[in-house]
């Protein structure tokens, strides 16, 4: 986490304090993590594949894969 000093943001960013706090933390079994589980790895990749940031990766890598 960076320190005041070293922040990459102004010290007038309105979510100043939310950013420093970081990522929020939670137990395998906390209120949170019952009613909002995480979601399978299958399931990511397939929501956010129209998303890909690197166009033509998959093309290349089924060419690369036909001249194995």
């Amino acid at each position: 986490m960076y320190s005041i000093d070293d922040s990459p943001i102004t010290s007038d960013f309105k979510y100043k304090d939310v950013y420093e706090a970081g990522r929020p933390k939670h137990e395998k079994y906390d209120s949170f993590s019952l009613k909002h589980p995480s979601m399978e790895l299958g399931k990511r990749a397939k929501i956010f594949s129209p998303f890909d940031a690197l166009k033509g990766l998959k093309e290349a890598l089924d060419e690369k894969e036909e001249n194995c």
